[in-house]
């Protein structure tokens, strides 16, 4: 599927879920707000972090569902927590990958509020998506745990799929320099490894070997990548270093002749 490329079912399934949630709008009002979502996931610039991972996030949750307490309010919240996105600041990646769930969770409150979703029910979703931002949920939270599996289970992708996700994350970035786009990946990488556990969902523990399996093996090539990069800098450096020390001693001498010559 590509970025732009909607699944016929998927207005559908977000009306199903808002409608689910109690809302009050008409067809065509909630279709509305389905749709300006879809646009949100489908800007420029997101080259993982788009439809396709919404979709795949939805899928997931669908996989987990019989886990949940409130599936409808989980798959909004699948819908809204990368609404927001921005990938332009190093820190962003760095962070949360670009995802502004905080900005994201206060979009969800606004717009099922408006489609007459009950304050309760806007709230949840907005709590559901604000606690992606740790992925540490409660072990008692069923409906935050599904989210959070669902969300991270592209680690557990099969290795030429895992591959294709790293190239979008990658790509999503290319404007970070490659060391420092290498350092913030390890720094998230040495986090979900220091984790007891990345999934935290009955159905979703099936995903932690090969996770780890995938970030392990990543984190062996970004480190063997980084020492190339901090070798190559260093030989750098010490050209530099070089060329500074022969022009210092062309100078050295050229003012010798010249006091010679002066003489």
């Amino acid at each position: 599927m590509g970025v732009h490329d909607a699944p016929q079912w998927l207005l559908s399934a977000f009306q199903r879920s808002v409608q689910g949630a109690g809302a009050t709008a008409t067809t065509e009002q909630i279709r509305d707000v389905g749709q300006s979502l879809v646009d949100r996931w489908t800007e420029p610039g997101r080259d993982f972090h788009n439809l396709k991972h919404l979709v795949d996030v939805l899928v997931r949750v669908d996989e987990l569902v019989e886990e949940t307490h409130e599936p409808d309010l989980v798959r909004l919240a699948a819908w809204y927590h990368g609404a927001i996105f921005d990938s332009a600041e190093r820190k962003a990646y760095a962070n949360r990958g670009g995802e502004d769930e905080i900005a994201s969770a206060r979009l969800a409150v606004d717009e099922l509020t408006s489609l007459g979703v009950p304050e309760r029910s806007a709230q949840r979703v907005h709590d559901l998506v604000v606690a992606l931002v740790r992925h540490s949920p409660d072990p008692a939270d069923f409906d935050c745990a599904v989210l959070c599996d669902a969300d991270l289970a592209v680690l557990a992708a099969e290795p030429q799929r895992y591959k294709a996700y790293l190239h979008d994350v990658r790509a999503e970035y290319a404007h970070l320099p490659v060391e420092h786009y290498v350092r913030a990946r390890l720094k998230i990488l040495d986090k979900l490894l220091g984790r007891p556990s990345l999934f935290s969902s009955p159905l979703g523990a099936a995903w932690e070997e090969p996770a780890r399996q995938n970030i392990s093996a990543e984190k062996q090539r970004l480190e063997k990548e980084l020492a190339k990069l901090d070798a190559a800098a260093l030989a750098a450096a010490d050209a530099d270093a070089a060329a500074l020390e022969a022009s210092d001693d062309a100078a050295a001498q050229a003012a010798v002749r010249a006091a010679t010559q002066g003489s």
